[in-house]
């Protein structure tokens, strides 16, 4: 990659990166702080105030990618940075859990993950795309992974609006970096794609199903993943001694595999060996997830390969077949199939795992693998584009 496309990869993982450590810092603490304020013991309510990020996103992910063809990347960034911001600031001045889900739905406003990752093709070339989108995805898992450690510990020492406080800076900072170390981004046409061109695009759609049906995964198992944890022996405190490693380990599978699938043309035996281990992974935890420490963690590393792999293929597909004019509005609909994912993976987690027992999460998760695969399996790979040195 060039010193400029470096420069774009890391910048754009850190705009990530903030924002979504805000977000994850909350999320092992919220339910257990929000038993002491008012509207604690209504635990739909509280849910909502976590989903309610998702949902909201979910809406938003469109028009935001839409304006981000029409106005530029980099204002629409900002703009919905600064909503996050304001969300922020209400949770953390909230004194009952109502206020603070009117906040997370503001959090939630700024749907920025379609015009990033616009901005990320637009500033790297075909064969660079999918190390960049590497990048942003490591940098998701990695901060999930941190949080985890970190959130307990900060918050005993700042507690929970010092959380939302600390959300707030960090979103500052990603709006600092936005303006001062992305590179310029190139112009981009100022007319918006017709939708028409993006769902009746089936390579489009098919990537779509599969962002949605990954992070429905995701977000249904860690309805059961915590649990067994604990069941298996380790206490919350130290879920990290397993998420970490991980993590890690994840990274230094994933890439070599990113390497292939560039250089070598391989970028579908990459991605539907991922899809077919993400089925793998379903099925252990149907039979074995709660079997034992190790069991869960060897399925959650193989999880974490194949969550990183596809993170870092699928926008960088899309955004190599996506009309240039509708890049924007294509990462629009592939960010909102994303939230509706993150949404519904924990709400129909939450309740099959209540109705049905947590085999019907496992069930649900691998039904969904297994359509992804036979979808994936009819899919054209995006043309190899070599540029002269």
């Amino acid at each position: 990659m060039s010193p400029a496309e470096r420069r774009a990869g890391v910048s754009l993982a850190a705009i990530f990166a903030l924002r979504m450590l805000g977000l994850f810092l909350v999320l092992p603490v919220f339910a257990v702080h929000a038993h002491g304020l008012p509207g604690g013991d209504n635990v739909g309510l509280v849910g909502f105030a976590i989903g309610a990020y998702g949902l909201t996103q979910a809406f938003l992910q469109i028009p935001f990618g839409t304006a981000s063809d029409r106005f530029g990347r980099k204002p629409v960034i900002v703009f919905g940075l600064l909503l996050f911001v304001a969300g922020s600031v209400v949770a953390a001045l909230a004194q009952d859990v109502t206020t603070i889900a009117m906040g997370r739905v503001l959090q939630g406003a700024g749907a920025i993950s379609a015009a990033v990752t616009a901005l990320a093709a637009d500033l790297t070339r075909d064969q660079h795309r999918t190390k960049v989108m590497a990048m942003i995805g490591s940098s998701i898992g990695l901060v999930f992974a941190l949080s985890m450690v970190a959130a307990p510990v900060l918050y005993g020492i700042i507690g929970m609006s010092g959380l939302f406080w600390l959300t707030a800076v960090l979103a500052g900072g990603a709006i600092l970096t936005v303006l001062f170390v992305v590179p310029a981004a190139p112009p981009v046409p100022r007319a918006t794609g017709r939708f028409a061109e993006v769902l009746g695009n089936g390579q489009l759609m098919r990537l779509n199903f599969g962002v949605f049906a990954l992070h429905l995964m995701q977000t249904a198992m860690w309805v059961l993943v915590p649990a067994g944890l604990v069941r298996a022996g380790l206490p919350v405190a130290e879920h990290w001694k397993i998420y970490l490693p991980a993590v890690l380990l994840s990274f230094a599978v994933m890439v070599p595999a990113i390497i292939m699938a560039e250089r070598k043309g391989a970028m579908k035996p990459v991605f539907n060996t991922a899809i077919a281990l993400l089925l793998v992974v379903q099925i252990g935890l149907y039979v074995e997830g709660s079997a034992g420490l190790w069991p869960l963690a060897i399925l959650l590393t193989l999880f974490f390969v194949a969550f990183n792999v596809l993170e870092a293929t699928q926008p960088s597909w899309i955004s190599k077949i996506a009309p240039a004019h509708a890049k924007g509005t294509a990462l629009g609909v592939y960010n909102t199939l994303q939230s509706l994912g993150l949404f519904l993976g924990g709400a129909l987690g939450g309740w099959l795992a209540q109705h049905e027992g947590p085999g019907a999460v496992s069930l649900l998760g691998g039904g969904l693998a297994l359509v992804w695969l036979a979808l994936a399996a009819g899919m054209t790979p995006p043309a190899r584009r070599v540029v002269p040195a």
